[in-house]
């Protein structure tokens, strides 16, 4: 079972940058980005911590070698591995759960693998009902996209995850279900998983993930920040 470890502080426009390209191989994420966790947990379900080096990037304040050295999208995540550097997160969690040991986080099941391409397909829509709730009818675009999920738990039924057994199509939802399972009850009254049951299920059982967990945000943190993007100045 892995335990928790220190977080190392985010690098800013002050640090310097590691020894790049010298065979190392390292994940640029940023503690608070849902799509940079993604790759994190991955790492972290494969036992791939002493594999591939953790890199925290402070995104209001970045080294300005991040850009111009190692990923000139100058943004997370990305991953250097063998003198280059790889982006787009859903690219990178196929990446290393292709291309480094530990537990496949990939289907071999023919039907999982169709739904597992209709899931990641769908991820648009579901961040698009998610995100414009926060500016539109929160109940009913939230609601849309989280009655998605609920109806797609019940699919397989030999676990209680997306795929019945935790895959890459869990790491690709859950740090969004992660933020507005905080956000919309504090911003909105709203609790995602009332009348979910396998949603809630699904929350409980990713939860007993260390893999997973050692990632989470800070709720408050969260809350402070979605307030300050999307909620009007009083």
């Amino acid at each position: 079972m892995a335990t928790t470890t220190v977080r190392p502080p985010p690098l800013t426009s002050t640090s310097e940058p590691p020894p790049l390209f010298d065979g190392t191989t390292r994940l640029y994420i940023s503690y608070t980005c849902p799509f940079a966790q993604r790759v994190w947990i991955t790492r972290n379900y494969k036992g791939l911590e002493d594999k591939i080096e953790l890199v925290p990037i402070d995104l209001q304040d970045r080294p300005a070698w991040y850009k111009e050295k190692v990923y000139p999208e100058n943004k997370v995540p990305s991953l250097e591995h063998n003198g280059k550097v790889l982006g787009e997160s859903l690219d990178l969690v196929k990446y290393v759960d292709a291309n480094f040991e530990g537990a496949p986080l990939s289907p071999n099941d023919p039907a999982k693998k169709e739904f597992a391409e209709q899931l990641l397909s769908h991820l648009d829509t579901f961040l698009k009902d998610l995100y414009g709730s926060l500016k539109g009818d929160t109940v009913q675009q939230a609601g849309s996209a989280f009655e998605y999920l609920e109806n797609a738990l019940g699919k397989f039924e030999d676990g209680p995850f997306l795929l019945g057994q935790f895959s890459l199509v869990d790491i690709a939802y859950v740090p969004f279900v992660e933020r507005f399972h905080i956000i919309l009850p504090e911003l909105f009254k709203y609790d995602i998983t009332e009348g979910r049951p396998k949603l809630a299920a699904w929350i409980e059982e990713l939860n007993k993930i260390d893999a997973y967990t050692e990632t989470k945000v800070n709720p408050q943190e969260t809350v402070d920040t979605y307030k300050k993007r999307f909620l009007p100045q009083q």
